[in-house]
C-alpha cells in the first residue's frame, strides 16, 4: 500500500499558534496554560495530543471491527495522562520529558462475543498509528476496555 502523506502548516506569535491541515478547509488553534505563558484561549498541544489518541483509537476500532465482523453501536474514550514538565521549562533532564502513567478507559457498545471484544481491543492498541507512537517513545499505555450490551 502507498504512503499517505499527512501536513500540517503552524504560524504564530508567543505560544499560540494557527495549524492548517493541508489540502483541508481544517484550522487547528492552539495556545498553553498562563503558567507557560499562553491565555489558555484554546487546547494545549499536550491536549490535542491525547485527543489524537482518542480519536485515532476510535477510527481503528471501526477498521478493525469492520475486519471482525462486529458493530460498535457507540464508543466512548476517557484519555488521561501525567507530565512532569521539569525537562520542558528548565532543560533538566531529570525528568521523563514524555506522557507518563496514560490510561485510555474506553466504553464501547457492541453486542460481540467477548473473545472477538479482545482481539478488537489488542488489534487496536496494536495498530493504532498514535498509540503506536506512544509505545515505541516508551510511554507504557494502560488499555482498561469495558464492554457494554447494547439496550
Amino acid at each position: 500500500m502507498p504512503l499517505v502523506n499527512f501536513a500540517v502548516s503552524g504560524a504564530g506569535t508567543g505560544v499560540a499558534q494557527t495549524v492548517a491541515v493541508s489540502g483541508a478547509d481544517h484550522v487547528i488553534r492552539t495556545d498553553a496554560y498562563p503558567a507557560f505563558g499562553g491565555q489558555d484561549a484554546h487546547p494545549s498541544p499536550l491536549a490535542y495530543t491525547l485527543a489524537s489518541l482518542s480519536s485515532c483509537n476510535q477510527v481503528t476500532a471501526q477498521v478493525v471491527a469492520k475486519e471482525l465482523g462486529i458493530t460498535i453501536e457507540s464508543v466512548r474514550f476517557d484519555v488521561s495522562a501525567d507530565l512532569d514538565p521539569t525537562t520542558m521549562t528548565t532543560g533538566r533532564e531529570s525528568a521523563d520529558a514524555t506522557f507518563q502513567n496514560l490510561v485510555i478507559a474506553a466504553e464501547i457498545t457492541t453486542d460481540a462475543p467477548a473473545d472477538r471484544f479482545d482481539t478488537l481491543r489488542d488489534e487496536v492498541a496494536r495498530r493504532c498509528p498514535v498509540s503506536v507512537l506512544f509505545t515505541r517513545a516508551g510511554v507504557r499505555i494502560t488499555n482498561d476496555w469495558t464492554q457494554v450490551k447494547p439496550a
